[in-house]
């Protein structure tokens, strides 16, 4: 059993909020966890799950049904599938507020974005917290097996948990393959998006070839004979369903010319590379997206660090002046971060004049190794696991 990192935070959140969402991709263990920290409470607790016909028949008379769980725990499973719930909780939350309740009564866990979840209800706002379970973490990793040789096996195989803890790369190769085709041709039409499965598939597989880059809508859409707006649509699903991230660029007021398109990256390395047919470490090293595929590993791991106090984007100017990541701490500090793969890593100009663009406080080179050293202009080498426990202690101090 691997210890998540948003356990305690799920509990705290449980004992202070009428309703609570864990959200995240799908097979990434929410039910587990979920299930998992029920003996903390005193209080009975249910659990249904919408996928079930049984258990989404429950809730044809919805308000009827929750309303039979005061002084309860109700764990809702896949609450995406019934987004009219949220409108139904609102009004339960505030007659029970009023007769004095308060602690947590609702738990949902959805595989979609906060925005996709609450689209045509009403808000919750001021009564739930979300959450969200991403796909293990080096931290989680490395904090319960102390090895870090599975650093190299949690990039190589992602972080679903069914692809790490695979007994066999066979096992975890497979795994991922499935993965991939059962979520376009199932999972995502079933939360009620009308896609062209096929068509979503081959971008899907496009846009692993653009991991780490800018795409060019228009350009997709031509080789998929599509529009246009049909590829924004589905960039936009992959990531509503923590399959992509599109990392933004920065906005800060300069007159320098910046690059505007957001960079996109497959948000599970392991996902990545199935679809880049690299089912080993020799493949990786020998294979020219390891670059990219490292500095994704990294930002996803950053990212998944911060609280929603930091802004996080990149830096590109229209020569090539560039940061990969660029951190603003709570307390306006800006960290200009260069993600290397070599042991041995240098710098370009177009990162020192990047950052001085920015005006960065803070300047990083993250890179695989372990060792932690100054290098000329300021600049910081550090490996991924000591870079974040630099995040955490910042998070500390404020």
């Amino acid at each position: 059993m691997i210890i998540r990192e948003k356990y305690k935070q799920l509990i705290n959140a449980l004992k202070t909020m009428p309703v609570v969402a864990l959200i995240g991709p799908r097979q990434v263990g929410k039910t587990t966890l979920s299930l998992g920290l029920t003996k903390q409470f005193d209080k009975p607790v249910t659990y249904i799950d919408l996928e079930s016909d049984a258990d989404y028949n429950k809730l044809t008379d919805s308000e009827a049904y929750l309303k039979r769980f005061s002084n309860q725990l109700l764990i809702i499973d896949e609450v995406q599938r019934k987004p009219e719930l949220f409108r139904i909780l609102r009004g339960i939350v505030d007659e029970r507020k009023r007769n004095g309740e308060r602690a947590c009564q609702f738990l949902l866990l959805g595989s979609a974005s906060v925005d996709l979840l609450q689209k045509s209800s009403e808000s919750l706002a001021g009564r739930i917290r979300y959450l969200e379970l991403s796909t293990f973490t080096v931290t989680e990793i490395y904090e319960n097996e102390k090895d870090s040789f599975n650093q190299e096996k949690l990039w190589l195989r992602g972080g679903f948990p069914d692809s790490f803890l695979a007994k066999t790369e066979k096992e975890s190769w497979e795994w991922r393959h499935d993965f991939f085709v059962t979520y376009v041709e199932r999972d995502i039409p079933t939360m009620g998006v009308g896609v062209i499965t096929t068509q979503l598939k081959r971008f899907w597989k496009m846009l692993a070839h653009y991991h780490g880059n800018q795409i060019n809508l228009s350009e997709f859409g031509r080789s998929l004979e599509t529009s246009h707006t049909s590829i924004k649509n589905y960039l936009d699903i992959l990531t509503d369903f923590y399959m992509v991230r599109q990392l933004m660029p920065w906005s800060g007021n300069l007159k320098k010319r910046l690059v505007k398109s957001p960079k996109v990256y497959l948000r599970d390395s392991g996902i990545l590379h199935s679809i880049m047919q690299i089912s080993t470490m020799d493949d990786l090293f020998s294979h020219p997206i390891i670059g990219a595929s490292w500095e994704g590993f990294v930002i996803e791991n950053i990212i998944n660090q911060v609280d929603d106090r930091w802004e996080y984007s990149y830096y590109r100017t229209a020569t090539q002046a560039e940061i990969d990541l660029v951190l603003i701490t709570p307390d306006n500090e800006i960290w200009a971060i260069e993600i290397k793969r070599s042991t041995a890593p240098k710098l370009s100009r177009g990162f020192y004049e990047a950052c001085k663009d920015i005006k960065a406080t803070h300047k990083w080179l993250v890179c695989s190794n372990k060792d932690q050293y100054p290098l000329s202009g300021e600049v910081e080498v550090i490996g991924i696991l000591d870079f974040i426990k630099a995040i955490r202690r910042k998070q500390n101090f404020l």
